[in-house]
């Protein structure tokens, strides 16, 4: 019994990770630059499809089947969610809140429907299987290549963490916020909102790119239906809740709102019958909703809240 939980815990661990990491990268965009994306699960599923396509051994079934190693598909997974980014960013970065949101959920559905039908690279709806774990041959207890995992995503994590903290405390850092407070005071100073803006969307993209790599080198499998628009709900809930325009705010608030989804799941799975299955899993976004809803009235900042990080003498260097 001990032992099943202590595995329960650790799968919960790895999946709230590779959520936060996606978070970290979310509130960059909006938390930090006020970029309104709505297109994180495309970003996530482009860095998750690279991985698996360049570390999975070869098939001829489809293309790709590389056998990279795993460290090597992680980092072609963020540069190629940030490619993604670039050129979307491109010609989208200038657009305001909803419209950029309305491109940004366009992009996103567009790279889910084109894993459902480029069926000779991703495998289709039946998506790639086989995607190699790490430390499947060094360690020989399914639990202990777990633990491992969990270490390694968990160092991935704060270092991600660390570096993000730096660079939104630094003179680029305070360039964003200005941006996203004042557009007009920024570039009355010489900052292009343009050049900016597009340097945070693509590094919060390659962030999401490197937690979808996480997440499908957990599971070993990826297909079209894991990246649904839902997953971008989970995710700005997350960071909504646990506050945006701060990062431990971001990581904290993945952990609770994945605590709830799963403990909200497994309720509505024990308390209604078999044939109500489909709707209970609806009821569960519902639930999320309201929950959202009610802790932004007791708490409208998140529950961490926006850190102070510049000082009142600190100039857009």
């Amino acid at each position: 019994m001990i032992g099943d939980l202590f595995a329960y815990l650790v799968f919960f661990l790895v999946i709230a990770l590779a959520y936060a990491l996606a978070c970290l990268g979310l509130n960059l965009q909006w938390g930090f630059t006020g970029l309104f994306n709505v297109g994180v699960a495309g970003f996530i599923a482009v860095g998750a499809y690279t991985s698996a396509l360049l570390t999975a051994p070869p098939t001829p079934e489809r293309l790709g089947g590389l056998a990279w190693p795993i460290a090597g598909g992680w980092v072609a997974a963020a540069l190629a969610a940030g490619a993604v980014a670039l050129a979307v960013g491109a010609l989208t970065v200038r657009l305001r809140h909803d419209y950029l949101a309305i491109a940004t959920f366009g992009i996103a559905v567009t790279i889910q429907l084109l894993a459902t039908n480029l069926v000779r690279l991703t495998g289709g709806p039946f998506g790639i299987h086989g995607v190699p774990r790490p430390f499947a041959e060094s360690v020989a207890s399914p639990l202990g290549r777990n633990v491992a995992y969990l270490a390694v995503v968990a160092g991935l994590v704060a270092a991600v963490y660390v570096a993000l903290e730096r660079l939104v405390r630094s003179p680029w850092g305070r360039v964003l916020r200005g941006l996203r407070e004042d557009e007009a005071a920024a570039a009355a100073l010489g900052k292009s909102p343009a050049a900016f803006r597009l340097q945070a969307f693509v590094i919060g993209a390659m962030v999401m790119g490197l937690a979808g790599a996480v997440y499908a080198h957990f599971v070993g499998f990826v297909a079209p239906e894991d990246f649904l628009p839902i997953l971008t709900f989970q995710i700005w809930t997350m960071l909504v809740l646990g506050g945006s325009g701060n990062n431990r705010g971001a990581v904290v608030g993945a952990l609770a709102v994945w605590a709830l989804w799963s403990a909200s799941g497994a309720a509505l799975a024990a308390a209604l019958p078999q044939e109500w299955q489909a709707r209970g899993a609806a009821l569960q976004t519902v639930l999320i909703g309201v929950v959202l809803a009610a802790a932004l009235l007791v708490r409208p900042r998140g529950l961490l809240g926006e850190e102070t990080v510049v000082s009142p003498h600190a100039r857009l260097e």
